[in-house]
């Protein structure tokens, strides 16, 4: 028997929320809590490195068009054709990274690229400025450092690296089909040869980052009031005396003594003077409740909060969603 793939799935909800692949009409005709499906998941997910040769015109830059344009506020960089070059015609790598690795977003300020020939570093790029600009920091006094390479797009999970700058001295390799060997430069960054028409042995590469994963959350309010909740059902709330009966019980009944006296828990600095009697409770947990009065989820505080009759709390909860 084959193994189904996961899939993804949502129920109808007042929100009306749904997944892309629902139309509108199948979303209307739907009950509210019916079960909308879309398509398997694939098995596995990767980091992918596309590389574009001049005047590509790649549809899948073309797609990031209006994207690019929409964070110049950030740099100019970002510019999809302007005096830094027309992305639709420079020749870049195009690094793609599935949401799977970072989340909500990719962390502004947590991307480093790192280029090794034989296991030495020869370059390195950061987004130190945290505006998308990925930059040449190292090593120190290396060509090119200080310069853009190119800019990241944090919530799409995209790299476009077009700095074509020499990144060694003496080193080259078949980076291209044609077999020419060209100084390594970030235009060529993660090409390891893996399409099988050429190979470059002596680079390794390295791509860390951080990534943000933003959750839904209920914040509520607890009030405990002036001269509220400060009675107690515990039994350690009233004051121990062997010669009073606290109940009484029989067959068809059960009666508190009235005669109960509580316990006056009142700090004070002498040890021959009865202080002033005082309703001392502790906090150390709220009940949440729905409409109807039902408890559906307790909440602990780490430490109990003394509550005297003078004081006013707020207890702010938080639930993730």
């Amino acid at each position: 028997m084959a193994t189904k793939k996961p899939y993804l799935f949502a129920p109808k909800e007042a929100s009306l929320g749904a997944l892309k692949t629902i139309s509108t009409s199948q979303f209307v005709s739907s009950d509210y809590g019916t079960i909308l499906s879309g398509s398997d998941y694939a098995y596995s997910s990767s980091i992918s490195a596309d590389f574009l040769l001049e005047n590509h015109d790649d549809s899948k830059i073309r797609a990031l068009k209006n994207t690019l344009n929409s964070y110049r506020y950030l740099s100019n960089h970002y510019t999809f054709s302007s005096s830094y070059g027309d992305k639709s015609q420079q020749t870049m790598r195009l690094v793609s990274i599935p949401s799977i690795f970072y989340g909500s977003s990719i962390k502004k300020g947590s991307i480093s690229c790192k280029w090794y020939v034989t296991g030495t570093l020869i370059a390195e790029l950061q987004d130190i400025k945290r505006n998308g600009e990925l930059i040449q920091i190292g090593p120190s006094g290396s060509n090119g450092s200080g310069s853009v390479a190119g800019v990241v797009l944090y919530n799409e999970g995209f790299l476009l690296l077009t700095g074509s700058w020499s990144l060694h001295n003496t080193y080259t390799d078949t980076f291209e089909s044609d077999l020419t060997y060209y100084p390594p430069a970030w235009k060529y960054y993660m090409n390891t040869g893996s399409n099988g028409d050429y190979l470059t042995p002596s680079s390794s590469f390295d791509i860390e980052f951080d990534g943000l994963n933003y959750i839904q959350t209920l914040t509520m309010m607890a009030h405990a009031e002036k001269g509220e909740l400060n009675h107690s059902n515990n039994p350690t709330y009233v004051k121990y005396d062997p010669n009073i009966k606290t109940t009484s019980t029989g067959s068809s009944f059960l009666v508190e003594n009235s005669d109960k006296e509580i316990k006056n828990i009142l700090k004070t600095d002498y040890i021959d003077i009865e202080p002033k009697f005082e309703k001392i409770t502790y906090i150390s947990q709220i009940g949440i409740y729905d409409d109807n009065k039902n408890l559906i989820a307790i909440a602990k505080l780490a430490n109990p909060v003394r509550k005297r009759q003078t004081d006013n709390f707020i207890f702010k909860m938080k639930l993730d969603i």
